[in-house]
């Protein structure tokens, strides 16, 4: 393990153990088909756990070479470019304008992640953080492209439910939960299960008071549950509890 593992482990050494940590790092290297390397798979947990925010670099900072994470809002999505590669095959590329408190500055999608414009995963007014993403420079100024080691998280506003729709199912394994401190030095925690529906098999990510609630239950139980957070993250569709749902045995 390179020492930059170690600092990244150091933000989270209070939520994981080390092999628990090295393990996760690999579980996320084998489903990106071992594209990324030790540093970003590390990266990706220690961002899904909250404890990223140090690293984010604000649009008014970057510079050209620089490989970096930022976060912000999509404001204008350009036209989808088709190109010959030198393989004979064809791509794709699509500008898009990214803005945080500090400035704005292109995005550049290549290839499978313009599937996302494509698809409405992104569209304006989509918050999204580009992980490892590298800086350019340009005649028009500044930007962030996510290339083949670059990772794509959006969270949209609009993707969080209702409060009539929920899902029912049966509870089919209950993760240890685990504490961590906030950035603000508060405690949290986490824990996530896994409910057997009609039609598919669905993980839940739980926070705070829900980890308690749900100790309660137990595998085989049958609950409904409401109000439930969306997050998109890569195009795929993330479940989470908060304060506002509800867990109901049925």
């Amino acid at each position: 393990m390179q020492k930059n593992i170690d600092q990244l482990y150091a933000k989270i050494s209070d939520i994981q153990t080390k092999k628990e940590f090295i393990n996760d790092i690999k579980n996320i290297q084998k489903q990106y088909d071992d594209l990324l390397d030790e540093y970003i798979a590390g990266l990706i947990i220690v961002d899904k756990l909250g404890r990223n925010k140090d690293s984010i670099t604000k649009i008014k900072d970057l510079e050209p070479g620089m490989e970096c994470t930022i976060e912000g809002k999509i404001t204008n999505i350009g036209e989808t470019h088709v190109f010959n590669k030198k393989n004979g095959l064809t791509g794709q590329v699509i500008n898009l304008d990214i803005t945080d408190e500090t400035d704005t500055c292109k995005l550049v999608l290549w290839h499978k992640d313009v599937e996302l414009v494509k698809n409405k995963k992104i569209t304006v007014g989509s918050t999204v953080k580009i992980i490892n993403g590298y800086v350019k420079q340009n005649q028009n100024g500044k930007e962030i492209n996510v290339g083949r080691w670059g990772i794509i998280e959006i969270q949209d506003n609009n993707k969080e439910t209702s409060n009539n729709n929920s899902i029912k199912g049966e509870i089919l394994e209950i993760k240890p939960s685990k504490a961590f401190f906030r950035d603000n030095g508060e405690f949290g925690f986490v824990t996530n299960i896994k409910i057997k529906t009609k039609n598919e098999i669905i993980k839940i990510t739980l926070w705070d008071e829900k980890v308690k609630e749900i100790q309660k239950y137990k595998t085989g139980d049958k609950i409904q549950i409401e109000n439930i957070t969306f997050k998109q993250k890569n195009g795929v569709k993330e479940l989470h509890l908060n304060g506002k749902s509800i867990i109901k045995k049925l």
